[in-house]
């Protein structure tokens, strides 16, 4: 079943159809990390029953879980890394661990996602970052593990930034006429991309010319959002500095390998077949109806080194109904508010906005 969920188009699985998939690969994961977490079991035991009809009846845990427990269920020397989620000093940080099958089936998703825009080929890559990104180990937490897992995507990896997060001119400029007129891929995260790369385009009057280019981000919104930055005038500003039309932003989290929603061109974040969200209502817990604001809580079938299968997010978000296979863009119609009022700051962008502040 999960191969299935994984070889076909992603986003093409109508809702319904997609449900009926989900829920058994779920509810077999629910019983693994039972049997082989005790802390999931110590906590499962805690929780009265429910009626196990759908995806909304399997047991959640919040995400701060994994910032006070070390949650496994793996023998030690089955664990293949230990990732960490981004965090301003002195926050706690999540730890999710993951054998090699766990990590190969992320590695899998992601590409089941990304081919979906990027097609098979990898293209040349522009990095809006610091190669010091990935050589820092001081860095090395969500962000650089971000780029790593992107990396694969593209080749003649060319990072646009020093070490100052100041635009190396001379490796665009020679990055644009090497690739002029070729498909490329560009990825960063939303702050960097909108502050130290178009914003230094604007100010410093480059010529840059990436229509043909797709865009790639992700991260935190909050910082944008403080300068009345929101998805649109992202988009509209993108194109009018480098011609960037193709933009697609992404929804994932440390805590959950293999949930990455994608932007489709509706503009809504789109979860692929192997996963799916719900959105509560923070006073009921209960699922909140479409169009409702509530907590967003994200599904993904791949997690068995971990009990992150069914997570409770500090995000607020709203589910716009579901898109038609027809589009290409089938499933929920997710779109993000922000995060919950005094939830921790954790985007990669916003981590790295509030360190530069500080």
């Amino acid at each position: 079943m999960l191969d299935e969920l994984l070889t076909r188009p992603q986003f093409s699985i109508p809702q319904e159809e997609k449900e009926a998939l989900l829920l058994p690969r779920l509810g077999e994961l629910v019983e693994h990390h039972r049997d082989a977490c005790a802390g999931y079991r110590r906590i499962l035991d805690a929780l009265p029953d429910g009626p196990g009809r759908g995806l909304s009846d399997l047991p959640y845990l919040p995400v701060s879980m994994f910032k006070s427990h070390l949650l496994q269920s793996i023998p030690d020397d089955e664990v293949f890394k230990v990732m960490t989620s981004s965090g301003t000093t002195g926050q706690a940080v999540s730890r999710v661990v993951l054998d090699r099958t766990t990590a190969d089936l992320q590695a899998r998703a992601l590409a089941a996602v990304m081919t979906t825009v990027l097609g098979p080929r990898r293209l040349p890559m522009l990095i809006v970052d610091t190669p010091n990104v990935v050589r820092d180990r001081r860095t090395f937490s969500a962000r650089g593990a971000g780029v790593l897992g992107m990396l694969s995507f593209g080749r003649h990896h060319t990072y646009v930034l020093d070490d100052d997060m100041a635009i190396d001119v001379g490796a665009l400029e020679r990055f644009a006429e090497r690739f002029s007129g070729q498909p490329v891929l560009v990825f960063g995260f939303t702050f960097m991309v909108w502050k130290y790369f178009h914003q230094q385009i604007q100010r410093r009057g480059l010529d840059v010319d990436l229509s043909g280019a797709v865009l790639i981000h992700s991260g935190g919104w909050k910082k944008l959002q403080d300068e009345a930055v929101g998805n649109a005038e992202f988009r509209a500003g993108l194109e009018r500095s480098t011609g960037l039309r193709r933009i697609h932003n992404f929804y994932g989290m440390v805590e959950q390998v293999g949930g990455v929603f994608l932007e489709g061109p509706d503009g809504y974040l789109h979860p692929p077949n192997f996963s799916d969200v719900i959105i509560r209502d923070p006073v009921t817990w209960a699922e909140a109806p479409d169009g409702q604001v509530g907590v967003i809580e994200v599904l993904s079938t791949l997690p068995r080194s971990y009990p992150g299968h069914v997570l409770l997010t500090e995000d607020l978000g709203v589910v716009h109904g579901a898109g038609s296979p027809v589009t290409g863009w089938a499933g929920k119609k997710l779109e993000v508010i922000g995060r919950i009022p005094r939830a921790e700051l954790r985007g990669c962008s916003d981590t790295h906005a509030y360190a530069s502040a500080s």
